[in-house]
Formats: structure tokens, C-alpha cells, sequence
């Protein structure tokens, strides 16, 4: 979703540019292995199971819990911390996924890069909560066409990041989720017209990478539509076991209407993506809203508020997962509106909802 500032997205962050080689270089640095000496805590591996998510001992997992801005944005704010982390664990969450967008991936050294997700896995872990790691682009693989500069990349950039992420945290249970590619589109056919086999096959491509590594992660698959509609994988499913799909369904997917009807919304959100948790785990992982008046309002998170009751509830029938848009009060929809952690309207609702059901 929106990122204000965009611009100052990874400025002042890292000491120099660099140029890695070819992800199969094992040589690098940036494909040194996680310190393993790092985890404090014992965590449960987290697998698929037909249409669930289990931990070890074979209980289900809902994993519930909030995005943050990307970590070279909240490094830059002199923000990026453990307190932040103690801070998400107090508002109830389970998870916390990991907007890496290629630019700041890019720009700067990947081995700074990679101490910052570090940290995060290593204060995750002290607090017992997992991680999605998401490559944060928005546009159309196949045709090399993105929303905007901070999304740039390519297939090759995108399988490199892969093989650095599944080598380097091999077997690491705090990183539960890898999702692959967070908002796919072919932004109103200015990539042409998107293809459904052709993402599936990038897909497998990707997963094929990552489980050369590590066998013990869920790979996430978005669908198109900017990752709300999975109904192609209703007849042509990623063919590979274990992974989870996801989807992004803000308020305005179903109405422009600033005022949600429950029965059209349940009606569509299980037509276009909610089926998908009747064979798959389903991991929601962006929703959100904010008042048409109100910071960084914009489609399609406009709503009055009715949306959220509405969402969670749909996503509580169906044993889905979710990860609520975003924990940070520069990018929309917010759900702080400072570094003092004071809650937005939507921030209030969802940190009672979290408390609620995850404890």
C-alpha cells in the first residue's frame, strides 16, 4: 500500500553501493549463514498440513499480527530497536512481516542489509514471535513493468534475493513465511495483459530456489488484482507442495462505497480469494483502512470503519491468518499516528482484536 516520503526510503542508511555476483556465488559474503547463537528463545518450526498451518507438536497456528515499514525506512528514523519489537509483542501480535523493497535491497550493502533483518530475527525470537519476510514490489515479473522506481527489479534480481534469504536463515523457525512477491499487477494492462501460467510459473521458479535450501519454510503466493484475487489457482494451483497463498483484500476491492454491506463483502471476498482456505493455508497479509478524510486516505483503504469488524470476522470463520497494514506512522493506512506508539482508529481496533484472540 502507500508509502509517503518514498523518496527518503533508504537515504542515509548504509555506508556505500555495492554489486553482488550471481546469487549461485557462494563465496560472497552476503551468503554467510545466520549465528544461530543468536536465538535466546526455543521456537516450533511451523509447517503446512492440507489447509493448515501446525506447529511441531501438531497444534494449529493462526499467526495474527502487523506489517512495519521497511527496515532500512525505520533504521533511517533512528527507530529501529528492540523497544520497537517489545512495543508490537505488547499490542498482541504473533508475527510481524518484513517489507524489503528492492530499492533499499539494491542501494545498499547487502551485508548491512542482512544485519538488520538479523536483529530482527534475533529480538522476534526473545519475544517469541515469527516472521514473514516479504519482497516488497508491486507490479508485473514476467514483463519487467512496476508501479513505481522504489518497486523496480527483475526475475533475476528476485531469485538472488531468494537464494541469499533461504541459504542465509536455513532452518531459522523464527522466519516462518517467505512471501515471494508482495503485490502482483499488471497495472490496468500497462504491463499487458497479465498471464496466470506464466506467474505460476515464475513461482515455482522461485520456490524451486528456495527449497534447494531450506525445506522448512512456507513460501506465499499472491495473486493478481495487486494480490486479491487467487480464483486462477482454483483450476491451475502452484504445483508444490507445502506453501500457503495470500491476498490483500482492502475495503474498495468489493464497493467504492466508504460504508461496507457485510453480505456483499462476505459474498465477494469468498468468491475471489476466501474458497482458497478450504485446501490451502491462507495468510492475509495486508488489510486496513483509514477515514476518507483521514492521513494518506486514498483507494482502496478508504472506508467509515465498518470494514474491520466485518473483515476479521470473515477471517476468524475460515481459520485464516492476518497481518494488518501497517505499524508505522508515515505510510498508510497507519495504525500509530507517532513513534509514541498512540493508536489511530484502526490501530485501536486491531490491538484489541490481536490481545483478544491471540492470548
Amino acid at each position: 500500500m502507500a508509502k509517503l516520503n518514498s523518496s527518503n526510503l533508504v537515504m542515509g542508511l548504509l555506508l556505500m553501493f555495492c554489486c553482488l555476483g550471481a546469487y549461485a556465488d557462494a563465496k560472497s559474503p552476503a551468503l554467510t549463514s545466520f549465528d544461530r547463537s543468536k536465538l535466546s528463545q526455543p521456537q516450533s518450526l511451523i509447517r503446512v498440513s492440507g489447509n493448515k498451518l501446525l506447529d511441531e507438536s501438531g497444534k494449529q497456528v493462526i499467526l495474527r499480527g502487523v506489517n512495519i515499514a521497511d527496515p532500512a525506512k525505520i533504521f533511517k528514523q533512528q527507530q529501529w530497536s528492540l523497544s520497537l519489537f517489545t512495543e508490537l509483542k505488547a499490542w498482541g501480535v504473533n508475527v510481524i512481516r518484513l517489507p524489503v523493497h528492492p530499492s533499499a535491497w539494491r542501494t545498499a550493502d547487502k551485508d548491512n542489509y542482512l544485519a538488520l533483518l538479523d536483529e530482527a530475527v534475533s529480538w522476534a525470537n526473545s519475544l517469541s514471535l515469527y516472521l514473514i519476510i516479504d519482497w516488497h514490489s508491486i507490479g508485473y515479473l514476467p514483463s519487467n513493468t512496476y508501479q513505481d522506481k522504489m518497486y523496480d527489479t527483475t526475475l533475476e534480481e528476485t531469485k538472488e534475493f531468494w537464494h541469499i534469504i533461504a541459504q542465509r536463515y536455513k532452518n531459522v523457525p523464527t522466519i516462518a513465511v517467505y512471501e515471494l512477491f508482495n503485490e502482483p499487477t499488471d497495472l490496468g494492462q500497462k504491463a499487458g495483459k497479465a498471464n496466470w501460467l506464466d506467474w505460476k510459473n515464475v513461482n515455482e521458479q522461485l520456490i524451486d530456489i528456495i527449497y534447494a535450501q531450506d525445506k522448512n519454510v512456507i513460501p506465499l503466493v499472491a495473486g493478481f488484482n495487486w494480490a486479491y484475487d487467487l480464483r486462477p489457482i482454483a483450476e491451475h494451483p502452484i504445483e508444490r507442495a507445502g506453501i500457503a497463498y495470500t491476498s490483500h483484500p482492502y475495503p474498495q476491492k468489493t464497493s467504492q462505497d466508504l460504508n461496507s454491506n457485510k453480505d456483499n463483502n462476505f459474498t465477494l471476498w469468498q468468491r475471489d480469494w476466501g474458497f482458497a482456505a478450504s485446501d490451502y493455508p491462507v495468510i492475509v497479509t495486508e488489510l486496513g483502512w483509514v477515514q476518507a478524510d483521514g492521513y494518506g486516505a486514498h483507494i482502496p483503504v478508504k472506508n467509515d470503519g465498518s470494514y474491520g469488524p466485518q473483515i476479521v470476522e470473515f477471517m476468524e470463520q475460515r481459520n485464516i491468518s492476518w497481518v494488518v497494514w501497517v505499524f508505522d506512522p508515515n505510510w498508510s493506512p497507519t495504525m500509530i499516528s507517532d513513534w509514541q506508539f498512540t493508536p489511530t482508529e484502526q490501530g485501536a481496533f486491531f490491538k484489541q482484536q490481536l490481545l483478544k484472540l491471540n492470548n
